[in-house]
């Protein structure tokens, strides 16, 4: 009998278990599902609906290609691809070939050429050949040395390049003291025209010898930008900001485009659409500015005031009567 007694409470026991288990069960399936609620969050809900509208906008244009004859399958590859390949790096900000040489050969050589028109009294050192000689072997170095292409990293290169340039900036500015003082004490002499064509001679050679200096300090000079060793620009040119669309992916800032940005700064005496953002660039443009308003300033008036109009001279189309 208590063997009986014994199964009974053993029995209730089990029973008792499985209907804890049951109500553990139960527990854990409430916690659950008040988890999943909880997830369900408004900004969660309104992904999802926003995800749904999208799919169904995407239904609609597939659609619409349908109708109209088009593989939409095809046309969607093909719009991804594009997007894919928007999403790369422009040819500024990655390595590329360098480029070309020619340009910038040909624009110093005529800034060489320019100097010497200019009258041995504004030159630096005489004969007036002397200078422009000495800058043409310079070049003939540098063309030897990257014939083709600026690509080729050389100490010795650039020194050479600096040292071009140096010697362009320092014959003309030497140019323009002298042009200023002999016209401030009008000992300058010569012809309204002569006076013009001398100062648009050195007009443009400071033209060129700044944009000599753009093109060897952004980023560090043609090569170093071929080679992207250095990742911030000194000037923001509009293709740097300019949706992608819009700009070829080969794009970058060649000789060409600074000489762009020296002549624009010359003749509006400020920045126009390339932006200066080191310190060392808006103190060359501003210096190239105050050369550009004093030389043209000086010149210009100085040109007025010699032109032969005296008071009895006859202007042209004048009709008097004897």
């Amino acid at each position: 009998m208590r063997d009986g007694e014994a199964a009974s409470a053993s029995s209730a026991e089990s029973a008792d278990a499985v209907e804890a288990a049951k109500v553990v069960e139960a527990a854990q399936a409430v916690e659950a599902a008040e988890a999943v609620e909880a997830a369900e969050t408004p900004e969660l809900v309104a992904a999802i609906k926003s995800l749904h509208a999208r799919i169904d906008e995407l239904h609609g244009v597939v659609q619409r290609l349908e109708t109209d004859g088009v593989h939409a399958e095809g046309w969607l590859h093909d719009r991804a691809g594009a997007l894919i390949r928007r999403t790369e790096l422009p040819a500024w900000r990655r390595r590329t070939r360098g480029e070309v040489r020619w340009p910038v050969t040909a624009c110093v050589a005529a800034a060489i050429a320019l100097q010497i028109a200019v009258p041995g009294r504004l030159v630096l050192v005489n004969p007036v050949w002397v200078l422009p000689a000495a800058q043409g072997l310079l070049l003939l170095v540098l063309v030897a040395a990257n014939p083709h292409r600026i690509d080729r990293p050389s100490n010795g290169v650039r020194a050479l390049s600096l040292v071009l340039a140096a010697l362009l900036s320092l014959a003309n500015a030497w140019s323009v003291v002298r042009l200023c003082q002999k016209i401030t004490d009008g000992t300058l002499g010569g012809t309204p025209r002569e006076l013009l064509i001398t100062g648009a001679v050195v007009w443009l050679t400071n033209v060129v010898a700044f944009a000599l200096w753009y093109w060897e300090f952004d980023r560090g000079g043609p090569v170093a930008r071929a080679l992207n060793i250095n990742r911030y620009p000194d000037f923001q040119f509009p293709q740097m900001i300019s949706p992608p669309e819009m700009v070829p992916p080969d794009w970058e800032p060649a000789f060409a485009d600074y000489l762009y940005l020296a002549f624009t700064n010359a003749s509006a005496f400020s920045p126009t659409d390339v932006m200066p953002l080191s310190r060392w660039a808006k103190v060359a443009m501003t210096v190239q500015s105050v050369i550009s308003i004093v030389t043209v300033a000086l010149v210009v008036s100085r040109a007025v005031n010699i032109l032969p109009l005296s008071s009895g001279a006859a202007l042209p189309g004048d009709a008097r009567v004897p």
